[in-house]
């Protein structure tokens, strides 16, 4: 049965004019061959998936304004041979959504247990893509989705498998992501997730605010470090620093304070532009948010990356006994919610509380 109420009632009949979930295959360029997925909220919000690197997201837009930082790697096939040492950063398109572990978070390493390239492999992994669901106009069921299937695997292990599902609503703007990771090998598997979100200009200007609450410590614990100490206001976006030049950059752990619902938020307020990007998460999933700043010239970025561990690696979270450890046939569940503010008292409340 249709449903009344919408502005496009009795004048639009293809979904398409409006929004909804499109594949296609890049064939140009460094990511030629790759798949994709343009996903149309219908409300403003655009967003590209990367299929073949884990559905992560890549480009993302509000209107006119670009939310997310592209690195000058772009997208590029996906590389799962090259996971050591840095290898992860010349396959670093940036985006809204990098994906990192799933084994592994943080430096290159060797130990007993093994050799581990920089932040995983996962996000060098090709989904396989198992449905997606458009909105329907004629039955008025709106919502929307695309699910996939990602591997990280080896034979004698490990073998975790993420099936993730990204949704979201045709005429809201926002966007779902419901991840559940889940050892198929027979022997326990460590477990490292973290959601590596990157913003950029024209969201990410000097005067926008970075939005987050908890206790922080900066990586390095310096008490001199140049942009995480007490007296200075971190969280206001400065002009490109000649000191994040190359491998310059500054990074704060933070434990993030859970609002009265569970859900711990942060995200990026533009006054200039009037509105703000939100994300939403469990602290019970993932206790940890890290704030990446790194305002290189031409090279322009923070980072939002709630994760299971922050990124020590998986060594040092095995000494700190914080390690994850799948038991076989074992799933951890993870959800991440990104929203649109544009109402003043919304945004308000959100940069206040946060």
């Amino acid at each position: 049965m249709r449903t009344g109420n919408q502005p496009w009632e009795g004048k639009v009949g293809n979904v398409q004019q409006i929004g909804g979930i499109e594949t296609a295959v890049l064939d140009n360029g460094s990511g030629k061959g790759v798949r994709i997925a343009w996903i149309d909220t219908g409300a403003g919000l655009r967003y590209k998936l990367v299929l073949d690197r884990a559905m992560d997201i890549s480009a993302a837009s509000f209107g006119p304004h670009g939310l997310s930082w592209i690195s000058q790697v772009g997208i590029t096939p996906p590389s799962p041979f090259t996971a050591e040492g840095l290898d992860w950063l010349s396959t670093f398109g940036g985006g809204l959504l990098t994906t990192c572990g799933l084994s592994h978070v943080g430096g290159p390493e060797a130990d007993e247990t093994g050799k581990r390239g920089l932040h995983g492999k996962v996000s060098n992994q090709a989904a396989e893509i198992v449905s997606i669901r458009q909105p329907d106009l004629w039955t008025g069921d709106l919502d929307m989705h695309i699910s996939g299937i990602i591997r990280e695997s080896s034979v004698f292990g490990p073998h975790l498998v993420l099936k993730r599902t990204i949704s979201g609503t045709l005429g809201k703007p926002f966007l779902k992501i419901t991840d559940e990771v889940t050892n198929t090998s027979n022997v326990a598997s460590p477990h490292m997730l973290l959601y590596h979100v990157n913003f950029g200009w024209p969201l990410v200007d000097e005067g926008s605010r970075i939005v987050w609450k908890g206790k922080w410590t900066s990586r390095d614990r310096d008490p001199k470090n140049r942009i995480f100490y007490p007296e200075n206001d971190f969280k206001d976006c400065p002009a490109p620093l000649k000191e994040h030049a190359g491998f310059g950059e500054d990074v704060a752990f933070i434990e993030p304070e859970a609002e009265v619902d569970g859900l711990c938020r942060a995200g990026i307020y533009n006054p200039a532009l009037g509105f703000a990007m939100r994300m939403g998460f469990d602290k019970k999933q993932l206790p940890w948010l890290i704030n990446w700043q790194h305002w290189g010239e031409n090279e322009y970025v923070t980072a939002l990356e709630p994760g299971t561990n922050p990124p020590i690696g998986q060594a040092k979270a095995r000494e700190e006994g914080t390690l994850i450890m799948l038991k076989p046939g074992e799933s951890r569940q993870y959800e991440l919610i990104f929203d649109i503010l544009t109402e003043q008292e919304e945004i308000a409340s959100f940069v206040k509380n946060n």
